[in-house]
Formats: C-alpha cells, structure tokens, sequence
C-alpha cells in the first residue's frame, strides 16, 4: 500500500504545470519541475512535500495574492475539466498556499477560501485566521454557515472544532466554546449528511472540555428529528464512553438492571500480531424491555510501564425481559502506526451500560 505522501508523484507534477501553464502564459514547467524534486524531496512526509510545493509554486506566481489567486482559481477550473488528478488529496497545497501568503490579506483570502474549499476543503488554511482575527474570522465562518454550497457550509464548522485533528491548536476555542455554538445551531438540521457530521464532530469536540455544554443542546435537540437524534448521539459519543452519569440517563442506560456472567480471557497470553479472545454472558434481569450498550476497554501497557485505557463499542440494542446473550469478541494486536504496542501485562474490562463490570489481567508476549 503507497503512503499518502505518493500523491506528490511525477505524473501529478507534470499534469499540474501543464495546466498552469495554460493560466500563467510564462509559467516555466521545466524549472518548476527541477526545484520540486530537489535533494531532498524523497526525504520529506507528506506536510513537508505540502508546504514544499507552496512554496516553490510562489516563485512562479504574480507577488500579488490577489492576482496569484485568480490564477489558482482558473487552474482549478482547468483541473476540474481536464485532470486525472481531479480528486487527489495532493492539492492540500492550495489551501496551505492562502495560509501561508494570504494571512494578512484577509477580504482577499476570505474570498479565496470560500471558493479553493469547493474544490479541495479548507479546514486547516483557516486555523491560523481564527488565531490572528479571532471574533472577525468567527463572523465569517458564521456567514459561511448559510451559504449554498454544503463544501462551504462544513468548512464553518469543521474548521473551528476545538480539536480539529492534525491541525493548528486554537486556544481560545477550547476555553470559551461559545462562539462555535450560534453556528453549529445553524447547521443542525442541514440537508447535508457530511455536513451534520461535521457539527456532531465539533461537538464531540467540545464535551472533552466543556461537557455540561453539549449535555445542555443533548437534551434541547434531542427528540425533534431523526437527524438531530443522529448528532447528538454522535456528538456524546466520548461521555458515553466515559461513562458520564448525566448522558446515560438520557439514553436510558441502566447498568444497574443488567447481569453478566462468564467473563473470561480466551487467549491469557497473546504474540504482537495476534488477536485477544473473551467472551462473556449477559441477561436482562429487568422485567421490562431495556436497551443495553456493550463495550470493553483494554488498558494498554505504555513504555513507563503505566496502563492507559482506550474503550471500544461492541453493539448497542434492546433486550427483552430475560434475554440473554452469550458473545466472543476479539481484539486485534496487529502493529499499526497510531499506536506501539509493548510487553507486558494489560487488562481488559467489561463495560455495561457505561459500568465497568470487571477487569481482567493479560500478557502480551
């Protein structure tokens, strides 16, 4: 499998400068091509061939970033009608183009962002805005919020999550939320799936900092439409996790009403590259239908010897009175790049309508 950064191939360079050249009379493709694949270009990731890129396309463009991004504007018109690449995820450098020349043109970049993020999003590019504009930059987004085009109506909200992954930290989002909030209120009942994801997303966001907020819109929201009902599950997704008292009660989780039995490790002792086997039984000991979230948590062993929980969803159902269930599950230990295993011992829980049943010791070898 090519890594992500294979997308900055020679054929995607070549076609790129083709096609520039049609919009810049005196875009010099050769020299282009030669200052991209310099010494180091084999060496660099993915962000560091991005921002390569940017920087190496401002020398062929006009110093003006008004005129600079006409051109990438027509450029994209051009990639949309004639590329093979239209769809590649290598033109992040377009938007990282605004953050780095447009931050202090700001009417200008804003107009720029507003259509580069129809063609490849934007999310990222308006981090560094919201630093340096702050209650301004949020004022836009919140404009965008009621714009036709769903690419833009997701950028409001995708791009001002608290902690939008791999993106620019913006403080001032995670201590006082409530800027984000008008904005995601316009967009929850919008007709884009994508789009009130993006909302459950940011406020997903926002519960790991504030979670009393997204309790409160929880509850207001919940109730009203089968696509609000989605949000906010979605969106309480970490507090379910966590077990937080408030959001299972408004689910209807009682963990209290539910019996397991038989919680047992299959495989005590597993090989990096193998799967965790268990298994358990559970019965409904209410006299009345009640729904039951199963989940399991395995503490994971860290290099200081310390265990660190993940939790992870098994299924979420109804059980009619005295039903019962018997499963096995496993869980895979596979090498993968988000997270290093080491050896040692772990343990695995049980968790019940957000109760942690039991915890179990393992040995991974």
């Amino acid at each position: 499998m090519s890594a992500l950064k294979d997308a900055y191939s020679p054929a995607f360079y070549q076609n790129f400068a083709k096609l520039m050249a049609e919009v810049v009379p005196d875009f010099d493709q050769p020299q282009f091509i030669s200052l991209i694949f310099d010494e180091k270009f084999d060496q660099k990731e993915l962000k560091e061939r991005m921002r390569h890129t940017t920087v190496v396309l401002h020398q062929f463009l006009p110093t003006d970033f008004g005129l600079a991004m006409d051109a990438i504007e027509k450029c994209i018109v051009l990639i949309r009608q004639k590329s093979a690449f239209a769809n590649s995820l290598a033109y992040i450098f377009l938007p990282d183009y605004i953050e780095v020349y447009g931050l202090d043109e700001f009417e200008k970049s804003m107009k720029a962002i507003e259509t580069v993020t129809q063609f490849i999003s934007c999310e990222f590019a308006v981090r560094p805005f919201l630093l340096k504009y702050g209650d301004q930059m949020m004022q836009q987004m919140l404009k965008w919020s009621h714009h036709p085009n769903d690419k833009v109506r997701r950028l409001a909200s995708e791009g001002c999550r608290p902690r939008l992954p791999w993106a620019m930290a913006v403080p001032a989002l995670k201590q006082t939320p409530q800027p984000i909030l008008e904005l995601l209120e316009n967009l929850k009942n919008d007709p884009s799936e994508w789009v009130r994801r993006s909302v459950a997303n940011n406020l997903n966001d926002i519960s790991k900092d504030h979670p009393e907020i997204v309790l409160q819109i929880a509850r207001r929201w919940k109730g009203h439409t089968k696509e609000t009902d989605a949000i906010v599950k979605h969106a309480c997704r970490t507090l379910l996790k966590k077990g937080q008292s408030d959001v299972l009660e408004l689910y209807g989780l009682e963990g209290t009403k539910v019996g397991y039995d038989n919680f047992k490790i299959l495989t005590p002792q597993v090989r990096v590259g193998e799967n965790l086997l268990f298994g358990f039984q559970l019965v409904n000991l209410h006299d009345q239908k009640l729904k039951v979230r199963i989940e399991y948590a395995v503490y994971y062993r860290l290099q200081n010897g310390k265990l660190s929980k993940k939790v992870f969803k098994i299924s979420e159902r109804d059980f009619l009175p005295a039903e019962t269930a018997e499963l096995v599950r496993k869980q895979s230990f596979a090498p993968i790049t988000t997270r290093r295993f080491y050896k040692g011992q772990h343990q695995l829980s049980l968790i019940v309508n957000g109760e942690e049943k039991q915890i179990l010791d393992f040995e991974l070898i």
